[in-house]
């Protein structure tokens, strides 16, 4: 059985804020005893301790949960170095400029690995004065449909929300050369081509 914490996660972080196990255990009021059984693994918090511990800890739940702190600092200034997050629950859309733990409708979000697209999912892009005018010959009903097309360059993220029985098609101004278009098909994923 997976269990939702671990003990080592626990003692890291605690060991990390120069706590003792009797601090720690006074700040939750709980005993010294039940937090060096979380540490050892011979006992886990109850669930309704997951928000203090991590308020005590420092960190977010997420980060608790899942052992991973992450440190906020800007190292991601190339947009085409983005992720992009989709929910399977809500089909929420999320970008981030790097890595980064994004979660929706209480599920950890990894990011989608972008493919070349096939024949069924390559775009047409036409130059129009000093846009891109993009098309993508795709079926847009309710169970099949392009959700979003998002163009990217090192400086600039532009995103495009699509809706089923609509056009899969998008304007991008201004043009770039160095460009690249993200499209995410509801059936087959994220798909990346060069402008």
């Amino acid at each position: 059985m997976d269990h939702y914490v671990t003990g080592a996660v626990i003692r890291s972080l605690r060991e990390k804020q120069g706590m003792t196990q009797a601090q720690l255990a006074e700040r939750l009021c709980v005993t010294d005893k039940a937090v060096s059984k979380w540490e050892t693994g011979k006992g886990f918090p109850d669930l309704t301790l997951l928000e203090p511990l991590a308020a005590a800890l420092r960190v977010s739940v997420p980060e608790l949960l899942s052992g991973r702190v992450i440190v906020n600092g800007n190292r991601a200034s190339n947009l085409l170095r983005s992720r992009l997050h989709v929910c399977p629950v809500c089909g929420n859309v999320m970008f981030a400029k790097g890595d980064s733990l994004i979660s929706c409708c209480g599920i950890e979000l990894p990011p989608l690995e972008a493919e070349a697209p096939d024949d069924a999912h390559r775009a047409m892009i036409e130059n129009v004065e000093n846009e891109y005018f993009v098309t993508i010959p795709h079926p847009m009903d309710k169970e099949h449909f392009i959700s979003f097309m998002a163009y990217v360059t090192m400086n600039r993220f532009e995103m495009k929300a699509l809706y089923p029985e609509g056009n899969a098609e998008a304007r991008f101004f201004p043009r770039s050369r160095n460009g690249k278009l993200f499209f995410y098909c509801n059936r087959h994923g994220l798909f990346c081509q060069k402008l």
